[in-house]
């Protein structure tokens, strides 16, 4: 993780809150089958935590970690103050960061119960002013991610990355419903490289009709994740298998794929070859799996490079 210093990495995306309750049995047990249709439950939830995440956020946080400074481009609103501090204590810069002053940040609300069954309420609140935010506005910047935001932002974006010879990063992952075929076409046509998780691939091969050879036509690398069985980089010099990085224990996945891609992007700021780009993102993933939380995990540099020596030696 040394060399010359980077260029700068713009992250263009989500900024949100998490609220993350768990509820101690099985919905099964409180949801009677042949009432869904008139559903009312109440799930009582004594354990609750506020996390900050949003992939933009999460992806600069690991991006810090490993020692380059990501700028996160994102709409954010009125209750912004603690996450601004939380970033600022962390060394992640906000200068990108607009405030809606009339909408609330993104927020997500995850109940959970015993089986990890999960239910999902979720505010976009200032995400949906994204596109408020321009590329030009961030100054030179040498590589970009166009990841999860609103749908109009990730367009946009996307475009003005493309119109001022930035390569990005197209990353469309919970955004993937917003799109139909031709602009996930003209989103990868654009792009220099994609990733995806294995299900997003199925969904965006179902969606564009592209095949991996279709992708590779136009962008450089697809890289796609398959949580515990590793990663795949497909480039146009040939497929490689990247193995999940041993973990000490399975903890919460929820941020494993920001983590991965913020490994990817130092990969590629550091003009890394394939492999060690895809064991620094898989170690990323790892290293996020066992702690719970987005950004609460913590190593120094010298801890990171003495277990990457290990997982892959």
């Amino acid at each position: 993780m040394s060399g010359a210093s980077p260029g700068r990495a713009l992250i263009c995306g989500s900024v949100a809150f998490d609220t993350i309750m768990v509820f101690g049995d099985r919905f099964a047990n409180h949801i009677l089958p042949d009432k869904i249709h008139m559903l009312n439950v109440s799930f009582l939830v004594p354990q609750m935590r506020r996390e900050y995440g949003g992939c933009a956020g999460n992806i600069a946080y690991n991006l810090r970690l490993l020692g380059d400074v990501g700028y996160p481009m994102a709409t954010v609103g009125s209750d912004f103050a603690p996450y601004h501090e939380w970033m600022t204590r962390h060394g992640v810069p906000t200068e990108h960061v607009r405030v809606v002053e009339h909408e609330l940040t993104a927020q997500a609300f995850i109940t959970t119960d015993v089986d990890d069954n999960q239910i999902t309420a979720f505010h976009p609140g200032a995400m949906q002013h994204a596109h408020e935010n321009r590329v030009g506005d961030a100054g030179e910047v040498s590589l970009g991610i166009v990841a999860p935001d609103g749908r109009e932002g990730m367009i946009q974006h996307a475009a003005q990355f493309a119109a001022a010879g930035i390569p990005y990063v197209f990353d469309p992952g919970q955004g993937l419903p917003m799109f139909g075929g031709e602009e996930l076409r003209r989103f990868i046509a654009a792009a220099r490289w994609v990733t995806v998780n294995d299900y997003e691939w199925q969904l965006v091969q179902q969606k564009s009709g592209w095949s991996t050879a279709e992708v590779l036509a136009h962008a450089e690398a697809l890289i796609v994740t398959r949580g515990a069985a590793g990663s795949t980089l497909y480039t146009r010099q040939g497929e490689l298998h990247i193995p999940a990085a041993p973990v000490s224990a399975v903890v919460d996945p929820t941020g494993c794929g920001d983590a991965y891609r913020a490994g990817l992007i130092h990969g590629l700021l550091h003009g890394r070859d394939w492999r060690t780009t895809g064991h620094i993102a898989s170690l990323m993933g790892a290293i996020k799996i066992e702690s719970r939380g987005t950004q609460n995990h913590r190593f120094t540099r010298a801890e990171f490079a003495a277990r990457l020596a290990a997982a892959f030696p």
